[in-house]
């Protein structure tokens, strides 16, 4: 199985119980070193292991997903320099000539959280991750959504915050999209620090929280989604999670009637069950799929 993310590249050895038997990471240089790197791996722990039954493959984004494009496999115009139409999946089916499960980073965590963590219980969420970039991965009745491409609602614009008029944001396509304003890099550039080293009273954190609380309400309105999960890097800070329930309802401005978003309680917008691991767990979901399907 492989995470593959803008900053490293997280690769393991599973099996069809959901365990990981052993684990690597690699820093997301070049597309050929890295690549190389995570091509290794396999080759040495498939002599320990035996033959690789599938690989499943979560990518950041965008990645083509429609298996009747030419492009499939392949990255688009993504933030992340050099990598642009990358073949992330091609490479493995030639290397290692076994079926690939391949979808996004986010829709592949969703899917652990799913099958594994915090959504057992739903058959409809959104799991969202809020660190170097924010992405978003929907499931739908059980299954992924994928329709033109697949869900980019780190690009989605936010209403801006009263004390956040002039930053002008740093996505290299939008400049102040919520990616641009509310990812990990974007309260960098405006503090000069990341959210933990602030001060509790420092207005990041109520940028911050309203900005991730439009998202929900933006989410909870489009999705309908019976559960959304927030992590990632910026989300290790879980007593963000009370502030952006109550930006939630106060988007909402009462419309939505719903007791799960009507009080703070961690039933709705909640933590990750898995924590870090779900992009990997669910790596290991899509691989598994991928075998069934073979």
């Amino acid at each position: 199985m492989v995470e593959a993310g803008g900053t490293k590249f997280v690769c393991a050895i599973g099996d069809d119980r959901g365990s990981i038997l052993v684990q690597a990471r690699f820093p997301t240089t070049d597309p050929a070193s890295t690549l190389a790197a995570v091509r290794s791996f396999f080759r040495s722990r498939s002599e320990e292991f035996g033959p690789l039954a599938a690989i499943g493959v979560g990518s950041f984004g965008p990645v083509e997903l429609d298996k009747s494009s030419p492009h499939y496999g392949c990255l688009g115009c993504t933030p992340k320099l050099g990598w642009s139409n990358t073949d992330i999946a091609g490479v493995f089916a030639h290397d290692f000539h076994c079926p690939i499960g391949l979808d996004t980073d986010v829709n592949a965590a969703a899917l652990a959280e799913r099958r594994w963590g915090a959504a057992q219980d739903v058959a409809n969420l959104v799991y969202v991750t809020i660190g170097t970039g924010i992405g978003g991965g929907a499931i739908a009745n059980g299954a992924p959504i994928h329709g033109l491409l697949h869900p980019e609602i780190g690009h989605m614009y936010p209403r801006r915050h009263p004390l956040d008029g002039t930053f002008d944001g740093v996505c290299p396509f939008h400049g102040d999209c919520l990616e641009g304003l509310a990812s990990g890099p974007a309260i960098l550039a405006r503090t000069g620090s990341l959210l933990q080293g602030l001060d509790p009273s420092h207005a990041q954190w109520d940028i911050e929280a309203d900005y991730l609380g439009q998202l929900c309400a933006q989410l909870v309105v489009t999705l309908s989604p019976q559960r959304i999960i927030m992590g990632g890097g910026v989300m290790s800070q879980t007593h963000l999670l009370p502030p952006i329930r109550r930006r939630l309802r106060h988007w909402l401005g009462g419309y939505i009637q719903r007791s799960e978003i009507l009080t703070d309680s961690d039933c709705y917008v909640v933590a990750p069950a898995l924590g870090a691991q779900a992009g990997i767990l669910g790596a290991l979901a899509l691989a598994i799929d991928a075998a069934l399907a073979a």
